[in-house]
């Protein structure tokens, strides 16, 4: 990160703090660590109708576009991290297999890099291992 950068980076972070000031200030300290926990993964039925075919007869299911969701917060870096535990989850409740979601977190490799690749494999494992599910594939 270059000095401007930082800098714009630190005046856009003050700004914020004393936004939060203004509107409460409870929430100067407000930390979103953990806040993807606090929301539950839909419904198949209830992921189908948002993001399945209910708005767009003729498109992609929701488990398709919940992989591609995948696929884009990987490419991105996986900065994410908590978008990125919350979409994983909803794929795995719409049908996708840990093999799948592995599947379309390498092909990215390709695109965003090993490093993204990796940092998203992490955050799959995370929300495997949070599901009590088991290493291995699972096709």
């Amino acid at each position: 990160m270059n000095d401007a950068f930082r800098k714009l980076f630190s005046q856009m972070m003050e700004q914020g703090q004393e936004m939060a000031r203004t509107f409460n200030p409870a929430l100067e300290n407000f930390s979103a660590t953990g806040l993807d926990k606090m929301f539950p993964t839909m419904s198949k039925d209830m992921m189908e109708m948002w993001f399945g075919k209910t708005f767009n007869r003729e498109g992609l299911d929701a488990k398709t576009r919940l992989l591609v969701t995948v696929a884009a917060l990987t490419v991105l870096g996986a900065q994410a991290e908590p978008q990125m535990k919350l979409t994983i989850r909803h794929a795995l409740a719409a049908g996708a297999t840990k093999r799948e979601i592995a599947e379309v977190i390498y092909q990215m490799s390709m695109f965003g890099g090993v490093p993204a690749m990796t940092k998203a494999l992490e955050i799959a494992q995370s929300v495997f291992d949070e599901a009590g599910e088991t290493k291995g594939d699972d096709a």
